[in-house]
């Protein structure tokens, strides 16, 4: 008697896995698109932090418009540029796109000289 009462439950089983596994699925979409989105991002804040840092001394407006235009090619937004001495600092964000669920990943960049680490390193001493 017991097995006729058993009677698909490996159906339902069966049907329950398949809903786990496309909210699994589902999930790992949207991370991913984050994840994407977020080196999208920073890309796009990197490239235009070189690009204001290459025309910062025709001025602070001229690196900022630069920074702008490269960020946008990227498909980035610039949430601000700021240009101290010869250091611009770049905040940019992405929107996500991927399903109902929409947000934005923000990157942060500078570009500018590079300071000198050991300022004796051309003397000729060493140990």
């Amino acid at each position: 008697m017991r097995g006729a009462r058993d009677g698909g439950v490996a159906t339902v089983y069966a049907c329950l896995g398949s809903v786990v596994l496309l909210v699994v699925t589902g999930l790992a979409v949207q991370l991913g698109a984050g994840v994407l989105a977020r080196q999208r991002a920073e890309t796009a804040a990197d490239l235009a932090a070189l690009a204001g840092a290459a025309t910062v001394l025709q001025g602070p407006d001229v690196a900022c418009q630069r920074a702008v235009a490269v960020a946008s090619a990227n498909g980035a937004a610039v949430q601000s540029c700021t240009v101290t001495g010869a250091d611009v600092l770049v905040t940019v964000s992405v929107r996500v796109r991927a399903g109902p669920v929409t947000g934005s990943a923000t990157g942060r960049a500078r570009a500018g000289p590079v300071a000198a680490i050991a300022p004796d390193l051309g003397s000729g001493e060493g140990g």
